[in-house]
């Protein structure tokens, strides 16, 4: 069975964002895009109300992914778009949806300025269960976000892209979540930025801020652990340009500054198949709610 780009649809201007964003990568993927409109029903008493009823729903289920398919058909003319109409709680029903799909992209209220994501329990919920790639997409992304600046500095979409960026931890690495930045970046015909943040033992925490001969050579330590693991990978992936990062600290604070030049952010999610909680990482937790770019979370055993 052909895999699809699904994305969640709920007629908002972050789901619209997020269908834009969806229609340019199965174009890129050269794959169907399916347009995910999830009704919650209300409990029986308030369905009872003129604005709450059948009526009602059945107006919203069928115009919501009836218009946003039409707009997206005229914007990316020979993309394959389809719509379904499911009802359940809608991080079930998306986090189920995603089984069938390459993709499931959902959108994310942006918070001010630079500030990244907004991420509700919708999103939460459907990122920790889903079993395939989610990527998050802000209200305000348009296709231009990803590519660098034209050379008058004006923003477009027809220059190259910006880079993508994958967090890494290399202590713990996982193929599935390097081979998904890698294909990325080589699509998009970019480079790939591997962020690798990294602190010390706790034994050695305490002396680290006034050694700096010891800082220095756990950090060489780190790079030259991050350049060997690599290396099999750039051998792999010839094509695509790599550059290396180790910084000292928190890894989500590092990724959420290389998001700002990105035109995707790859991070990781250990699978946890327990039905309860969004256990999604510390890491990735922050950078869905700093990243600048859109994000996509990799699940993996």
């Amino acid at each position: 069975m052909t895999r699809t780009i699904a994305v969640g649809l709920d007629g908002s201007s972050e789901s619209l964002a997020a269908a834009e964003w969806a229609a340019r990568e199965a174009g890129l993927l050269g794959l169907p895009l399916k347009l995910v409109h999830v009704w919650e029903p209300v409990p029986a008493p308030m369905a009872q109300a003129p604005l709450l009823g059948v009526e009602t729903q059945a107006h919203w289920t069928e115009r919501i992914p009836r218009e946003a398919a039409e707009g997206i058909r005229l914007r990316h003319p020979g993309l394959d778009v389809t719509t379904e109409q499911l009802t359940g709680h809608p991080g079930d029903v998306l986090a189920d949806a995603a089984k069938d799909a390459e993709l499931l992209v959902l959108g994310s209220r942006g918070m001010s300025g630079i500030g990244g994501f907004l991420v509700g329990s919708v999103g939460l919920s459907a990122v920790a269960h889903a079993e395939r790639p989610v990527v998050l997409v802000r209200a305000w992304e348009q296709a231009a976000d990803e590519h660098e600046m034209d050379p008058a500095g004006i923003p477009s979409a027809a220059t190259p892209f910006r880079p993508v960026v994958l967090g890494l931890d290399i202590g713990s690495p996982d193929e599935t979540l390097i081979e998904f930045a890698f294909a990325a970046a080589a699509r998009r015909g970019t480079s790939l930025r591997v962020v690798h943040g990294w602190n010390p033992p706790p034994y050695y925490a305490y002396g680290l801020a006034t050694d700096l001969e010891l800082h220095g050579a756990l950090a060489h330590r780190e790079t030259v652990a991050l350049t060997e693991f690599l290396r099999p990978w750039r051998e792999k992936h010839p094509d695509v340009e790599v550059t290396e990062e180790c910084h000292y600290g928190t890894p989500g604070s590092h990724l959420a500054d290389a998001s700002r030049e990105a035109s995707l952010v790859v991070v990781g999610r250990r699978i946890r198949r327990n039905p309860f909680g969004a256990h999604i990482g510390p890491v990735t937790h922050a950078v869905l709610h700093h990243s600048a770019a859109p994000v996509a979370v990799v699940p993996h055993d």
